[in-house]
């Protein structure tokens, strides 16, 4: 089935081209055995050894209810407790929470090819070669996770939906500037920020086994991604003059505005009726927005501060946020966590395919021993 054929509301066409601009760059340094740049090696290294195939690492055997794929209690849908929540039967809620994870899951797709598009991008950009070696890594991951979350779109909800407006201008910007770090601010640091608070705040709480498993083995990838933005931008911008930094800081700024208060899933009210205002309203109201906000400044503020963007008007942004004291929060151990809860599945997952193993040889054997 065509992926059209699946978009609650039509996408304006086909794709969408977005003018590319910079340069892209060779290097004729292939001795990688520079001082100082051992760290993006490792990260490179890691990034090769930690490649997985998402058919067979995730087990897609597991069913999915379309109408409740996260488990999403009643509580955290925008419409509880207003008025039209009474005229909805029980079929109603539970198209209503097909639409909102169809809504998450396909931002989630969107943000993947741009993520895949920007890796590819900082290959052709960057100046140095371990860069662009990691980058390289980093495409193939973009692509698996793309690949992951359109095949739960098209197979177990049944729903998708366009990539946000403010989403698409986020990404547009980023891929639009021609200077070759922007893709790394843009996407490693704001867009991925945005993601992993997306991605933990769903694995933290679903208690769905197969999405679980999609959203801990993909934030086990972001995790490096954002390591590897950290690294490369904070070297840089060691380089950059107070103006050059200030424009920078000027674009974090907005895309952290643009994300706190456009990325609210009004759509999905809108499809059930509800005009917009009182929509972006009942958004507003929903507890479960606010601690999605309150996670994506998490994982953005610390990666922002420690990359070297903390001038005086960037800090005034983040207080006006009320998320400034997120500056100090050790994004070390979030993203070790991250890779923590995954490798945990896994374990999980091999002891009770050991099980069954075990279990299938004990039954032969006994089937064997009766006929004797």
């Amino acid at each position: 089935m065509s992926t059209h054929e699946l978009y609650v509301n039509p996408p304006s066409g086909p794709g969408r081209e977005i003018p590319a601009s910079g340069d892209a760059r060779f290097s004729w340094e292939y001795d990688m055995a520079d001082a100082g740049r051992e760290r993006l090696l490792a990260l490179y290294q890691k990034g090769k050894d930690k490649q997985w195939d998402g058919a067979r690492r995730i087990d897609w055997d597991l069913e999915v209810d379309p109408y409740d794929p996260l488990g999403t209690p009643d509580e955290a849908l925008a419409l509880y407790g207003t008025r039209h929540w009474a005229k909805l039967t029980e079929k109603d809620k539970g198209e209503l929470r097909r639409h909102y994870a169809s809504w998450n899951f396909s931002q989630f797709l969107h943000g993947e090819q741009g993520a895949m598009v920007c890796a590819a991008r900082i290959v052709e950009s960057a100046p140095d070669l371990d860069a662009k070696f990691y980058s390289a890594t980093q495409t193939m991951d973009e692509a698996r996770h793309a690949e992951i979350y359109g095949r739960f779109l098209h197979e177990k909800v049944g729903m998708l939906y366009p990539i946000n407006d403010d989403l698409q201008t986020l990404l547009d910007d980023t891929l639009r500037d021609s200077r070759w770090d922007m893709p790394y601010l843009g996407m490693q640091v704001l867009i991925e920020g945005l993601a992993l608070a997306a991605f933990g705040m769903i694995r933290d709480t679903t208690d769905k086994p197969l999405p679980k498993q999609i959203l801990a083995y993909v934030m086990q990838d972001e995790a490096r991604h954002v390591a590897f933005g950290r690294m490369a931008l904070r070297d840089h911008y060691r380089q950059l003059t107070d103006a050059e930094l200030r424009e920078r800081e000027e674009f974090v700024i907005e895309g952290c505005y643009l994300m706190r208060d456009r990325l609210r899933g009004v759509e999905v009210l809108e499809n059930f009726g509800v005009p917009r205002k009182e929509a972006e309203e009942f958004s507003e109201r929903s507890e479960f927005l606010h601690l999605f906000r309150k996670l994506l400044f998490s994982r953005i503020v610390p990666c922002v501060k420690d990359i070297g963007l903390w001038g005086e008007r960037l800090q005034k942004a983040y207080l006006d946020m009320g998320v400034f004291d997120l500056g100090d929060s050790n994004l070390d151990l979030l993203m070790t966590q991250d890779e923590e809860i995954a490798e945990r599945l896994d374990a999980e997952r091999f002891a009770e395919e050991e099980r069954q193993r075990v279990a299938e040889v004990t039954a032969a054997i006994a089937d064997g021993a009766a006929e004797e």
